[in-house]
């Protein structure tokens, strides 16, 4: 990333740090360990290219914890020229804030040839689908595998087993090379992805070229027939809004949206931005009448749709020597255009007594009358000297801008360059000296992320992700937000506010005179996880264009502080 701006919960002079009991060098024994290197490799529909691969694979490989334990995971930068990170997408790291991945924010960067030990601490209530990706540039592209967090009690729903569909983007470009022409100025790179990968595989039809077919084998998912399956659906995505049907299974239920489980909610197809995750109930055919059905995934938003396929299997299992599987001739779903109000106002928190565990995330919704402020983050595009620039706020925040990451600061120097509560509320929240949000922990805040029309007088759909604790989701909507038409709209619906760590603010008609205010998604949120946390647009590009935030919350005690070998 080059630039972004802060979001900060603001840290108290008791910054305490506590070393760990363990020495953490080359005998410390983690969890888990990531390697990540840089590899020529051939992906589905593009030309062999060097990519970022994570213990030999893109997508890494699964990693699986049980909420309540603390883990650590040793990742490994063994990229020669490149410094890395990794996130823990979704995860809280209240207890462990040096380990939330974001460079210049929670941490120096690894460089080449050096580890860095990561502290996960899983709080009980936060069962359910992640993932894990690299915070610099655009090597989340690749770097990145899912993160599954296993109930410590039976689940809340039945199912006979878990699968994983993992999403990714593939471009023409290497990561390096994409960001370089990204930021060049003019701009050199205006396209989009060439194929959206289903689990490392894709083809159908690529986005380059309308129309262009491209027939690289498919990934296989193996069911069996009578048998219900959870799917975790994972949007690693770098730029792809992406709608996903299964042929011959027309309704699903959805049960989880971003590591919280929600009732049952029928739907017949997902919806599924870059950063979203849900899990949803697949009950497979009975008496199935042929071997493959296929997933049939489209995106929308950004660039020519592409297309893409997998299949499930009822078959037998798939083995190295099973013959590969192709997209199909014509495409057996007719999948509709992006739908601004799917699932928006209608999932509810999952709330049963029997199973307070699961039920955590239904529990403490702060109503309007307890907030006490609202933070307002505007995004705006523009083009200047014909190169692409975010500013939130008016602002742009440029990694250069600060010497070192801004919880590395904190805790080194007791605050003395924390930002300004007074300035922050003469600025809608910002303090425009630290290019940072600040807000004090016992906080009730209201957050509305509002989109503007762009210098070139068009709108844009924006999956806004925070880091830090789970926000409390209040919905969208065209326009300027109004709280007392929310709410009443919110009494109308079938629904109530789920807590999420990534929702869309939607292009509606596509156009709007530049600078005035188009959409808005709305959060409430309590101050109450000390640290300091990104919030940014999960689309990569609009990240390295600046389209990122940060905030301060306060921090009396910082454990295990991890160190770099």
């Amino acid at each position: 990333m080059r630039f972004f701006l802060l979001f900060i919960s603001v840290l108290t002079t008791e910054l305490i740090g506590v070393a760990s009991a363990a020495t953490h060098n080359e005998h410390f024994i983690p969890d888990a360990v990531l390697r990540v290197t840089e590899e020529e490799r051939k992906q589905s529909c593009v030309p062999l290219k060097d990519i970022l691969v994570v213990n030999g694979t893109s997508p890494g490989p699964t990693l699986k914890f049980t909420e309540g334990k603390t883990v650590w995971i040793r990742v490994y930068n063994d990229i020669a020229h490149q410094n890395l990170t990794m996130h823990w997408h979704g995860l809280t790291m209240a207890t462990a804030p040096f380990s939330d991945g974001t460079p210049q924010a929670s941490q120096w960067p690894i460089p080449p040839h050096h580890f860095f030990d990561y502290e996960l601490h899983v709080p009980i209530g936060y069962a359910g689908t992640y993932f894990y990706h690299s915070h610099v540039g655009l090597q989340a592209i690749s770097a990145a595998g899912p993160l599954i967090i296993e109930d410590k009690d039976t689940p809340p729903y039945n199912y006979d087993d878990d699968l994983i569909i993992f999403l990714q983007d593939v471009f023409e470009y290497s990561d390096e090379v994409l960001e370089e022409k990204l930021l060049a100025v003019p701009i050199a790179y205006q396209g989009s992805q060439e194929m959206v990968l289903i689990n490392g595989k894709g083809s159908g039809i690529v986005s380059s070229e309308l129309g262009k077919p491209c027939d690289d084998s498919l990934s296989v998912i193996d069911v069996e027939p009578g048998k219900t399956y959870r799917v975790r659906l994972i949007g690693g995505t770098a730029l792809s809004f992406n709608l996903l049907a299964i042929e011959g299974h027309d309704t699903i239920k959805v049960i989880e949206a971003d590591g919280a489980y929600t009732e049952r909610h029928e739907v017949s197809l997902m919806q599924v931005s870059p950063g979203q995750r849900y899990s949803f109930l697949l009950d497979t055919l009975e008496t199935p009448d042929k071997q493959y059905y296929y997933i049939q995934l489209e995106s929308r938003e950004f660039g020519n749709n592409t297309r893409s396929f997998a299949v499930l299997n009822y078959g037998p299992p798939q083995t190295e020597s099973s013959p590969p599987v192709y997209p199909p001739a014509s495409p057996p779903i007719t999948l509709p255009q992006t739908d601004p109000n799917w699932l928006e106002y209608s999932l509810r928190p999952y709330n049963d007594s029997q199973n307070p565990t699961a039920s955590i995330n239904a529990l403490d919704f702060p109503t309007a009358e307890e907030v006490t402020r609202r933070v307002n983050i505007t995004s705006y595009l523009d083009f200047p000297n014909y190169g692409l620039l975010y500013k939130i706020n008016g602002q742009t925040w440029k990694e250069d801008l600060v010497q070192e990451p801004f919880l590395v600061s904190l805790y080194k120097d007791g605050g003395s360059n924390w930002p300004s509560m007074e300035r922050a509320l003469q600025h809608d929240g910002l303090d425009p000296v630290t290019y940072a949000f600040p807000a004090v922990m016992g906080e009730v805040i209201e957050i509305v992320v509002q989109s503007t029309g762009t210098a070139f007088g068009t709108t844009e759909t924006h999956p806004w992700h925070a880091h830090g604790a789970h926000y409390w989701d209040l919905g969208s909507g065209e326009g300027v937000y109004n709280r007392e038409e929310n709410e009443a709209k919110w009494r109308r619906s079938i629904g109530h506010p789920v807590k999420r760590d990534t929702t869309n603010i939607y292009m509606y008609g596509g156009q709007a005179p530049p600078g005035t205010l188009t959409a808005w998604r709305a959060w409430r949120l309590r101050i109450n996880h000390p640290g300091v946390w990104m919030i940014h647009c999960h689309i990569l590009p609009h990240m390295v264009w600046g389209m990122n935030s940060v905030s301060f919350y306060i921090l009396r005690v910082i454990r295990h502080l991890q160190r770099y070998y």
